[in-house]
């Protein structure tokens, strides 16, 4: 636009033109544009879930329940509402498969960039100018990281995908399609940590085969461990001295929350007719490792979560609200923000004012996130199973492991799922959306956002404890 054009202007139009600026700028920010993203892909999911091509049964809200599948589908989560295996055709498997990698490989793509930005461990030449309103990256960076997510993950896949097909099509009399199909959709399921299955009982059935439970709990490892620690793993190895803090937290803390969960799920469950006890002993060894690994934002189930103990309940609470590694497919809060808030509770119990991990000080600033996220997802809960408490006659233990399912995008259920009313389904889908978005977008806005204060209020302290 030439001087002499921008000089005929009114000022009301310049006005107007600079606040149409800002308005796109601010939409643009990358904490804004991509939750408008992911909204604008459940909006075309919904539409494809509601094409009658779509579906084989039929249901009273459609729209409700084609609307709950693609929330359920882009945030990786499995929550159903129906049976996926019936209710959908293979037309609809497809368009929640398409769902599942479009919102497992964008959400990683954004959390890993964001994540290896913020904390500089993995070499990004470009500079991404920490403000409220612009921010630049060096696309030759962009590129090589997201190239590096799509290799691994169809590496993941692939495998994975190859192991199950060979068993569906050797074990279970299925033809070479069939097999093919179910192994592709379950090795995506599983990466991406999604939990949908194409079983009316999901893994019940197949509760003692570990060529099905082990590859998909290992691709759920996977996924959930986030590309920043799969990254430099193949980078460093075994070289312990080179690992990162964050790849300490994250692997360590996987694996103790695994072997943890492993041993309370089979004390519990062991000898229960309703859930272990029928099965074998390697039955109920790959039972426990799947009750260990599933809570961590899978979905999956191979028991009846709604005939487990209280106890069983209450620790995969634990386990769904913990989640799995940033920057990657898995929900939660995130194993890091868990272990960064307990060594902050275990140093401030010793008395030492400074946080440090491995000979490696935690700045108060990383403390602070940390505490937010945590905060603002026992918020998220609470609201979510007071809302359902309020619109639902289910007991409290229920609705609270069908919050923080959804909110930890896990897909677990006690089977209540399917009875819930159209308000209830809207609150869990807030949730879900909530807690595969959120969580990434507090946690980048703060880091993005902050700025030094040039100077210091008065201190005071008030009374604590």
């Amino acid at each position: 636009m030439t001087e002499r054009t921008l000089s005929r202007r009114s000022p009301l139009q310049v006005a107007v033109a600079e606040q149409g600026q800002r308005l796109m700028s601010a939409l643009l920010h990358p904490v804004r544009l991509v939750p408008l993203a992911f909204l604008a892909v459940i909006a075309v999911g919904a539409g494809l879930l509601m094409l009658p091509i779509s579906r084989a049964g039929e249901t009273g809200d459609i729209v409700t329940t084609a609307f709950f599948t693609a929330v359920s589908s882009v945030c990786v989560t499995g929550l159903i509402t129906v049976d996926t295996a019936t209710f959908w055709t293979p037309f609809g498997h497809a368009v929640i498969l398409g769902l599942i990698q479009v919102g497992g490989f964008g959400i990683m793509s954004l959390a890993t960039l964001l994540a290896l930005f913020v904390r500089k461990t993995i070499g990004l030449r470009g500079q991404l100018v920490a403000q409220s309103e612009t921010h630049t990256l060096n696309f030759g960076d962009v590129k090589s990281v997201l190239f590096k997510v799509l290799k691994i993950m169809a590496v993941f896949e692939a495998s994975t995908a190859l192991v199950l097909t060979a068993r569906f099509w050797i074990a279970y009399d299925d033809n070479l399609g069939t097999a093919l199909w179910h192994g592709i959709f379950h090795a995506i399921s599983a990466f991406n940590n999604a939990g949908f299955a194409l079983y009316s009982d999901n893994l019940i059935g197949f509760a003692e085969d570990p060529w099905i439970i082990v590859p998909i709990c290992a691709a759920i490892v996977a996924g959930g461990l986030g590309f920043p620690v799969i990254i430099q793993l193949f980078r460093t190895g075994l070289k312990f001295k080179n690992w990162t803090i964050h790849l300490r937290l994250t692997l360590y803390g996987s694996l103790l929350l695994l072997a943890v969960g492993a041993v309370l799920f089979a004390a519990f469950e062991w000898n229960r007719a309703e859930t272990l006890g029928p099965l074998s002993f390697g039955g109920k060894l790959l039972g426990s490792l799947a009750g260990s690994v599933f809570p961590r934002t899978a979905g999956f189930n191979s028991i009846d979560y709604g005939a487990a103990t209280p106890e069983t309940l209450m620790i995969t609470n634990i386990l769904m609200f913990i989640g799995g590694g940033s920057a990657g497919t898995a929900g939660g809060i995130k194993i890091t923000t868990f272990l960064v808030l307990g060594f902050a509770i275990w140093n401030e119990v010793r008395g030492r004012e400074q946080v440090t991990i491995a000979h490696r000080s935690i700045s108060s600033s990383t403390q602070r996130q940390a505490l937010t996220v945590a905060l603002l997802g026992v918020g998220a809960v609470i609201l979510g199973t007071l809302l359902l408490l309020m619109v639902t006659d289910y007991s409290l233990e229920k609705v609270l492991f069908e919050t923080i399912s959804a909110f930890g995008t896990v897909g677990l259920s006690t089977g209540i799922t399917y009875h819930l009313p159209p308000t209830a389904e809207w609150v869990l889908m807030a949730l879900m959306f909530t807690g595969r978005i959120g969580s990434v977008t507090v946690a980048s806005a703060i880091a993005l956002a902050s700025r030094p204060r040039l100077f210091n209020l008065p201190e005071e302290r008030p009374i604590i404890g």
